[in-house]
């Protein structure tokens, strides 16, 4: 788009001419900015970025079978092929010894990916689905009376050239876990396709979170219990050389680490070979842990505000000094006002108050749990030299709060569901 300024507008005085220029110059120059931020928000959520996962049905499906096969005729190297396959299949899902014939009689079907047929030779690439009804009771989570894990929020971590990615790209790790059959694992794996805003929440950065109240946040919008992280470190020796692999298991909030070991690629194209590996051995790690009862939801992601509390409690203990007295601030006692407050409406209230010690968040509660109204007062945030936070449900919303606060001596600030304490 042109932008022309013509000469008449401009035949005024040297002051007016300064300030028209200044505005035709300035709107224009806020139009680019708006136009390239808003390219740039558009380019962090649009793109081919996700990759969805393979459907959890009822059939266990192993691909990425490799047969070289001989025979008289073709059509009977094929079928040689076939039974060749469903025989590497099942050894690769770990199942007991068993006869073709009895192997044959749980598949479903043959996916063929790639295939040469020759006069007497047949080269495929191969895919064997086998019946989890008849199959289950010897691999996968039907197999013996293990248990089966809570809903587990999967973020694949990529860290590769010295960038850690998920979703940001399509990467080779994130694309072997969609490819993964997770139907024949008692993990039950909550696979995002990262695609949209998923690629903004869930990010590397996010595995380094300890906050149990944004992972409540995360978790409850993949309708998970908590969440594993597997780890992949690719190290390239050259372009286009080998590829060492170091893959690590982690799992909850604090990314507690569970086991790990590494691989090698002889080349690029060896590459997928050697993550669809990896993740099978991963997922052996999680199910090692989840037999030993290692692999649970962490309860301090769904705990209550009592809970919250008795930790902040402790943590105050551990924050004062030892073999000090502490310092005794007294508790100001609450104003109760007798006035009916059950017809009025029940909001939640966000209250920041400084807290230069433990003393002073005790004050703080107690202060705001006296308030008539009050339902319910807790700490969401602690920090103590700083500013903590805590969230009030109270009848009335935050002006019966706010007035009743200012009667009892405090400073208060802001308005409406936010409000800032101070004495």
């Amino acid at each position: 788009m042109a932008i022309t300024i013509s000469p008449k507008s401009l035949r005024f005085s040297r002051k007016g001419a300064a300030s028209r220029a200044m505005l035709w110059w300035g709107g224009a120059a806020v139009l680019a900015v708006a136009t390239i931020t808003g390219v740039q928000l558009l380019a962090q959520i649009e793109g081919d970025r996700g990759i969805a996962p393979l459907a959890n049905s009822q059939d266990i499906q192993v691909n990425g079978i490799s047969v070289d096969v001989t025979a008289k005729t073709g059509a009977q190297a094929r079928i040689d092929g076939w039974k060749l396959a469903e025989k590497e299949a099942w050894k690769k899902l770990g199942g007991p010894d068993m006869p073709v014939e009895s192997i044959d009689a749980m598949v479903t079907s043959v996916v063929i990916g790639q295939e040469q047929v020759g006069p007497k030779r047949y080269i495929a690439t191969l895919g064997v689905i086998f019946d989890k009804a008849k199959a289950g009771q010897y691999v996968g989570a039907g197999a013996g009376s293990g248990p089966r894990s809570a809903p587990l929020l999967l973020i694949p971590v990529l860290d590769s050239g010295g960038v850690r990615q998920v979703f940001e790209v399509r990467g080779p790790w994130q694309r072997a876990w969609a490819e993964f059959q997770a139907a024949a694992s008692p993990v039950d794996y909550v696979r995002p396709t990262g695609s949209g805003g998923e690629s903004l929440i869930l990010t590397a950065g996010q595995t380094s979170r300890r906050s149990r109240l944004w992972w409540r946040t995360v978790l409850g919008q993949f309708d998970a219990s908590d969440v594993v992280m597997p780890v992949a470190r690719l190290e390239r020796q050259w372009p286009g050389g080998p590829i060492k692999g170091t893959f690590t298991a982690r799992y909850g909030p604090d990314n507690k680490f569970l086991g790990g070991f590494t691989m090698d690629a002889a080349s690029e194209q060896d590459l997928p070979r050697m993550l669809e590996q990896a993740v099978t051995r991963v997922d052996g790690l999680y199910r090692d842990a989840l037999a030993t009862g290692e692999l649970r939801p962490d309860p301090s992601i769904n705990a209550g505000g009592e809970a919250l509390d008795r930790a902040f409690a402790e943590l105050r203990e551990k924050l004062m000094p030892k073999g000090e007295a502490p310092v005794v601030v007294p508790t100001p006692i609450p104003v109760i006002r007798t006035e009916d407050v059950s017809g009025a409406p029940v909001e939640t209230v966000t209250v920041q108050f400084a807290t230069p010690d433990a003393a002073a968040v005790d004050a703080a509660l107690a202060a705001v749990r006296g308030v008539p109204g009050v339902q319910g007062a807790a700490t969401v945030s602690l920090a103590i030299g700083g500013t903590s936070v805590m969230r009030v449900t109270v009848s009335g919303g935050g002006e019966r709060l706010t007035g009743a606060l200012r009667g009892q001596g405090w400073k208060v600030s802001g308005g409406g569901t936010s409000l800032r304490i101070s004495r």
